[in-house]
Formats: structure tokens, sequence, C-alpha cells
């Protein structure tokens, strides 16, 4: 291991059905890399773990039968309370415990799979991930940068069957930066974690050559032992100067030709669908 390495505790959400997938082979691989280099390492395979994906009254045993659940509600009195469910609160240690965030998963359906959004939506209760701080005037609330997971940072780590091009700036299926906005920008930097650019694979099936796979390995070790230098995607803070009152972006401050989704960072790679920065 390189002298002056930062150890950090690696907390891995993953969510694939395969044993015997490449996403499978990939996990594998991640772990031996990163514990090699001396990192902490934790893994949640929620298939494998069975994780119950559906958000709903049976997470609240204590709730009366003909109470009304509002899901947000109850999920922040569960955790205030200490009455949560064991794997919802085994969980939130997980990331209270983790330096470093890694969501793995197949793009299915243009977003992650069910189970993976489940775990968010358990996992991330109210008081715990959300709802915190001031809520008045011109701050809404400790979100968007900062929030009860700051100090974290976070990566997706995403395959794909469609070419690389079907996911630029004017391809067909969409810029994949928009389409990993509700997990970068949501999941992540809502509650605090700082995001880095995601580790996508393209083009990974099942006739893919092995070669190809050993490609996307060597580069994925490249990045998980740049985890601490590689830099954040930088969004704007909810809180620090750019939003006006209704958290709307204030005039003039995207710069020129910066368009769509990338107002919100400071200094987007992609200003706008006509091109690079």
């Amino acid at each position: 291991m390189a002298l002056n390495v930062k150890i950090m505790k690696v907390f891995i959400v993953y969510a694939h059905p395969e044993p015997q997938s490449f996403n499978a082979e990939l996990l594998k691989y991640s772990v031996q890399v990163l514990q090699e280099a001396g990192h902490q390492v934790q893994v949640s395979d929620l298939y494998a773990m069975k994780w119950k994906a559906v958000a709903d009254r049976d997470d609240f045993p204590w709730l009366d039968a003909g109470e009304r659940l509002v899901y947000g509600s109850a999920s922040g009195k569960a955790f205030t309370e200490k009455t949560q469910l064991p794997e919802i609160e085994a969980e939130q240690q997980k990331l209270r415990w983790a330096d470093f965030v890694i969501f793995q998963f197949p793009l299915w359906w243009y977003s992650m799979p069910a189970i993976l959004k489940g775990w968010v939506d358990r996992v991330y209760a109210l008081k715990f991930a959300y709802g915190v701080g001031e809520h008045s005037g011109e701050k809404w609330g400790d979100r968007f940068g900062e929030g009860t997971l700051k100090g974290r940072k976070a990566m997706v780590v995403m395959t794909m069957g469609g070419r690389e091009a079907h996911y630029g700036p004017r391809g067909v299926n969409g810029y994949i930066e928009d389409l990993l906005w509700p997990i970068q920008h949501g999941i992540f930097f809502y509650p605090g974690m700082d995001p880095l650019p995601a580790f996508t694979a393209f083009e990974v099936g099942h006739r893919a050559a092995p070669e190809e796979f050993e490609k996307i390995k060597s580069d994925y070790r490249a990045r998980l032992l740049t985890l601490e230098t590689t830099p954040i995607i930088q969004y704007r803070s909810q809180n620090g100067g750019d939003y006006d009152g209704q958290q709307v972006l204030k005039p003039g401050r995207e710069g020129k030709g910066v368009t769509g989704l990338a107002i919100h960072q400071i200094n987007p790679r992609v200003k706008s669908y006509g091109g690079e920065a």
C-alpha cells in the first residue's frame, strides 16, 4: 500500500440478484482491492439479505390497527423513540460507521433496482436522513450539502447494456448525469454526502468478452485506489448563498451557457446539451 494513504471505512450497498453475474464478480473484486489497500469494508448484499423493499405499516408494529399510516412521520417517531425494526437500525449504523458509501447496481429501466430504492425508502428515516435543522425564512433545513451524513463521500457503481454514446449529452437514452441526478444530488447530497462521479461500465452483457470484463475491473481498481483524491461533483449547497428564500437559484449564478440540471453545479463538466464544457 502506498504511504500516506488515508484508511477509510467503506460501506457498499449492493443490488444484483445473481451470484454468478459480472456484478457479483466486481463486488468481490472491489472488497479484495479495498482490503488489500488497508481499508475496512462492510457490504449489504440486499438480495442475499432478502431485504424487504416495500415501505409499509409492517415497519411499525407498534402502530394501532385503525391508525392512519403517514410513513415519514411514523419513521421519525420510530427513530427518535428507538422503536425501529432491527434491520433498519442496522443499516443506519453502517451509514454512520462509513467514511465512504458505494451503491453498486445494474441500470434497470433508467433507474436502480426496486430493492435498492426500497432500502433508501426504509433506511432514510425522518430525523435520520432528512427533516433536520431550522425550517424557516431562507433556510429550509440542513440539506443539500448539510445534514446528518455530512463528512462522508459516496459513489455510484453502475453497469449498463447500452453503448456509452447512448448516455452522452445528446444520446438517445439521455445524459447519464441527468439519469443519476436523483441518486447523486438527492440520495447522496441531500443528507450531506459529497458524491464522486459515477463509475460506469457500458455494454456489459452475458456475451461480453472476458478481456472486456478484465478492462472494467482494471479501471475500477484504479478508481478504488484513488477514492480520497478523486474530485467530487461540486453541487451548490442550499444554504451557501446561491439560492433565494424559496430555495430557487438566484439569477446569473449558473454562468453563461449553463442549462438544465447543470445549473446546480459550480463547475459543470457539460454546460449544456451542446457539448463538453
